[in-house]
């Protein structure tokens, strides 16, 4: 009987061996990259899991931006993981002899803003005008409520003319060098020019998002609402975030950030950039210096509207806090 039980036990391990050898040889789905994919979506289509894509991206150093491969690659997607083929000749054999057939393209990444994202008004830019009375005098005004402007006929102000209104808010620093890039400025809301005079007019709040009194910016009309698809980038930038949208160090996905790199630098909207973070090894573990340590990934954002030397960007990944300096990286 002990012979009997010993017999299973062996014949039981040593189909086990036979069941995670035959797991090991698992021959992957080869998929062919289609115009349109980008390793996130892949990510989520695939393995359930968009959160994937670091790992994905740090284990194919060929990739210089992992939200723009190129149709035609192809991928070895595992239950657990997926691999960049390469086609230089390091695919397993029988990878390499299957046909690949699409597995379906995935839809191109579009975000959409409200308007609300404000920017950074930037030394040289200047508003058309500004509010300089409010109906009887209010100290604070909405929609449908009647101001006054200091522009009219002289600059070109007609009648049905719409504004956009804004409030400048505090300057704003660079964090490594403090040269101050420009101030905060949020949208408050529009306005329709009712009347003008030579100089001034007088106008209605056809929109107001929060409170607006005198002072406030005037600027050319902007729609509030637009959609940003994901664009190739042209160049290598490096940069940082310099402000966030509410002045708040810390932020996630779905907040807004500041950038010091516009239109000067190459950049435009539906660029994505990736937020990195320098790791630091323990001394006290060291023996002799190793020099720098690969970067972690913590985010992503996309840029949403340039300025001249900034931008307003939109945090569409956090896979850890994000802080203001935090660094920029956008890779063609």
């Amino acid at each position: 009987m002990k012979r009997t039980v010993l017999a299973l036990l062996f014949f039981l391990l040593l189909m086990a061996g036979y069941t995670v050898a035959w797991a090991q040889d698992e021959e992957p789905t080869i998929y062919v990259i289609q115009k349109g994919d980008t390793l996130w979506g892949l990510s989520d289509k695939f393995l359930k899991d968009p959160h994937y894509w670091p790992p994905l991206w740090a284990k194919n150093p060929g990739i210089g931006n992992p939200h723009f491969i190129f149709p035609g690659q192809k991928l070895r997607i595992f239950e657990d993981r997926i691999e960049i083929v390469d086609e230089k000749g390091t695919a397993p054999p029988a990878a390499a002899a299957r046909t690949p057939e699409p597995a379906g393209v995935v839809p191109e990444r579009i975000f959409t803003v409200t308007g609300g994202e404000g920017f950074l008004m930037e030394g040289n830019a200047r508003p058309v005008g500004y509010i300089i009375s409010t109906f009887q005098n209010r100290q604070i005004v909405g929609e449908d409520d009647i101001v006054y402007a200091d522009i009219g006929k002289a600059q070109g102000v007609k009648t049905g003319d719409r504004f956009s209104i804004f409030k400048e808010m505090e300057a704003v620093s660079h964090p490594v060098n403090h040269v101050i890039l420009g101030h905060r400025v949020i949208p408050l809301g529009s306005l329709q020019i009712s009347e003008v005079e030579e100089k001034a007019s007088k106008a209605l709040i056809t929109k107001s998002y929060l409170e607006i009194g005198a002072g406030a910016y005037l600027m050319p009309y902007r729609e509030r609402k637009k959609i940003v698809s994901l664009k190739a980038p042209a160049k290598d930038l490096n940069g940082y975030i310099v402000e966030t949208q509410t002045g708040n160090k810390a932020i996630a996905a779905g907040d807004v950030a500041f950038l010091d790199l516009g239109r000067a630098d190459g950049l435009e909207p539906g660029n994505m950039l990736y937020v990195v973070r320098d790791v630091v090894p323990d001394q006290k573990f060291l023996s002799m210096p190793i020099g720098k340590l690969p970067t972690d990934v913590v985010g992503a954002v996309v840029v949403v509207e340039t300025g001249e030397t900034t931008s307003t960007a939109l945090v569409v990944k956090s896979i850890d806090t994000i802080y203001r300096g935090d660094r920029v990286e956008m890779r063609k």
